[in-house]
């Protein structure tokens, strides 16, 4: 069911009376009711799977009370890998199996051995890697004794489903959002107010930006044929926008619905491409992941409590192992290594330009900050690239056009040829909006978030104005998923 869909403008305010109407009764009645609720939306899509979604949560709740119970350091690791080995193992074999396989016997046919080793046709549940990342949170900060485990399996399992961020993030923490479901959420108007609101920004950045960008980065980056450099640019930026709305419009819609119910969610986006280094951007993309990746793996591999060069090497495998994560592909393994080769050198010369980009001179400040937005957004760019393409050849093919003379041509004609040239204008036009209204409400949580303590006519008509702008600039085609279903 995605959040953009008939099915769903249905869905929401039905279980959302229901669980007003919950109130009175027990906090249990209220989980359950979430419960029930998150299957039905979780299993639109596919029900069997929902089988695999149950077992996995089982498993991770039963290890839960097997951790309180054991003390010896030896069972409760033994616990905790069994644990670890259920959620990785089911994610590798229905995320990586395939991928493995295949590049296992590439390998052996350089050599001139040829295998042939069984693939599978597997179907990829959705939200598999976030649930499973989730919910492995429970079980490390119940073997750290960082909280005690839950007796209460409604409450768990309503956990790890969650429907507002089951299939799409933010990954949440055990230590935040299980104790939500212990105790009584009332929701306030003004909690319903802003949740509101952010749904209503989120629609705005899926539909009128993300919807409308996809037309446009489809067209270049599934063309068969040649494309000469300024096109590849015009695509690549555009697919910036695209994946950074698509994913951040989810959010924004599940952190608001999540507030409607009393619930509030970690933010996940921070408005990343205002960020002056590749550092700073990873502080503010998608940050659950970011968070957990630097939790659970770089602070674990010795984190920046190692000597330099092996600091450097910490932050390779973890941005490998998040690309990784993104799907079994070559192309997210090498956008990964990029991002870490990014972030490597702040290790060893920390971040010369701070000085300047903080100075009291304008003169100063604004064109260094200027330029650090500008390269930092070159360097994502270029990362989006492999992100983007099918294939490393394909990605390479993009990158030499890219490079090339090809680069100062003007694009329209080509456009116009593929019958995008007027997409491309209306996307550019939603963009200029997302960055304006950004830029302007860069300090807050989310573009339209504005003080409460303000006029109703100065908000308002702002409200207004956003919601008529959707209804008229929304893209009309099909119904499109949202981009990270597939991870």
């Amino acid at each position: 069911m995605l959040f953009n869909s008939a099915d769903y403008a249905f869905f929401l305010p039905l279980v959302l009376i229901v669980y007003v109407l919950l109130q009175r009764a027990p906090l249990r009645a209220q989980n359950l009711w979430l419960l029930i609720v998150s299957y039905v939306f979780y299993g639109w899509w596919d029900w069997r799977f929902l089988f695999l979604l149950f077992g996995t949560t089982l498993n991770d709740y039963l290890v839960g009370l097997g951790l309180a119970r054991v003390q010896v350091p030896a069972r409760r690791r033994a616990l905790l890998m069994l644990s670890i080995g259920v959620n990785l193992g089911v994610l590798g074999f229905f995320k990586y199996y395939n991928f493995f396989v295949a590049s296992l016997v590439q390998a052996f046919a350089g050599l001139g051995v040829h295998l042939h080793a069984p693939t599978l046709k597997v179907i990829l549940p959705v939200g598999i890697s976030f649930y499973t990342f989730q919910a492995l949170t429970y079980t490390v900060a119940v073997y750290r004794r960082q909280m005690q485990p839950t007796r209460d399996p409604i409450s768990f399992f309503a956990y790890v489903a969650f429907f507002p961020q089951l299939v799409a993030g933010p990954i949440e923490r055990a230590v935040h959002l299980l104790p939500q479901f212990h105790r009584p959420r009332s929701i306030t108007p003004d909690a319903f107010a802003d949740g509101t609101r952010q749904i209503l920004w989120g629609l705005f950045c899926k539909l009128v930006v993300a919807d409308n960008c996809a037309v446009v980065v489809d067209t270049i980056y599934d063309h068969s044929g040649a494309l000469p450099g300024s096109v590849v640019l015009v695509g690549s930026l555009v697919f910036a926008f695209q994946i950074y709305s698509d994913f951040s419009g989810y959010s924004h819609i599940a952190l608001g619905t999540a507030r409607l119910f009393g619930f509030e969610l970690m933010q996940n986006f921070a408005t990343p491409y205002f960020s002056q280094s590749p550092v700073e951007f990873w502080r503010r993309w998608h940050i659950s992941l970011s968070t957990w990746f630097r939790d659970y793996v770089y602070i674990p591999l010795g984190g920046s409590r190692s000597s330099r060069p092996r600091q450097a090497l910490n932050l390779i495998v973890t941005f490998v192992l998040s690309g990784l994560w993104h799907g079994a592909n070559w192309t997210y393994i090498v956008w990964g290594l990029l991002n870490g080769l990014y972030v490597v050198p702040r290790v060893f010369t920390g971040d010369p330009l701070a000085a300047a980009a903080t100075s009291a001179n304008p003169l100063i400040r604004v064109p260094t900050v200027a330029l650090r937005i500008g390269g930092t957004f070159a360097l994502i760019l270029l990362a989006w690239v492999f992100f983007r393409a099918r294939d490393i050849a394909t990605a390479g093919h993009l990158l030499r056009e890219l490079f090339s003379p090809s680069l100062f041509t003007s694009p329209a004609a080509t456009l116009r040829n593929m019958g995008v040239l007027g997409s491309t204008l209306y996307s550019g036009l939603a963009i200029a909006m997302l960055v304006i209204i950004e830029w302007l409400q860069r300090d807050k949580r989310y573009a339209l978030e504005i003080d409460g303590r303000r006029p109703m006519l100065a908000r308002w008509p702002l409200y207004a104005c956003v919601a008529g702008v959707i209804l008229l600039f929304r893209y009309t085609g099909r119904s499109l998923d949202f981009i990270y279903f597939q991870f």
